[in-house]
């Protein structure tokens, strides 16, 4: 099992409205590392919601229920979507803060490619963020 970091601004489509859904495609992204991200990504794998602009925190935890296929969105059909279904919320959010001044977390790939939306988290990285947010 993989597991990621998927940025969504919450005024566009926050975690509460993945959980009012109850899935969704996780579509429209248009930078080639992420769209690679979303290519490797398996059926399974898990993945962090991340707020970002607005709140800039870890607020819950997703899995990847459809792995990468064309998104209807893009009409160039060169980029991919996913299909995900939150699986919790977290206890205490993981504000970017927490994670820049954390001794694991500060090298994330959410610190050092910061406008990436879709970037992997190793295994230590992922036990972290649950130990912060209390999980």
């Amino acid at each position: 099992m993989a597991y990621w970091l998927m940025k969504s601004e919450p005024d566009a489509y926050p975690w509460e409205q993945l959980v009012k859904d109850g899935k969704g495609n996780w579509d429209g992204v248009r930078n080639y590392q992420a769209a690679n991200n979303l290519k490797a990504m398996k059926k399974g794998d898990l993945a962090f919601f991340y707020h970002s602009n607005i709140g800039m925190e870890i607020v819950g935890i997703m899995e990847i229920t459809k792995e990468a296929h064309p998104d209807p969105s893009d009409e160039k059909n060169r980029f991919v979507m996913v299909g995900v279904k939150p699986v919790q919320a977290l206890n205490k959010f993981v504000t970017l803060k927490d994670i820049k001044t954390d001794w694991i977390l500060n090298d994330m790939a959410l610190v050092k490619q910061s406008r990436l939306s879709v970037s992997p988290v190793t295994a230590k990285q992922w036990k972290r963020v649950l130990e912060l947010s209390d999980k």
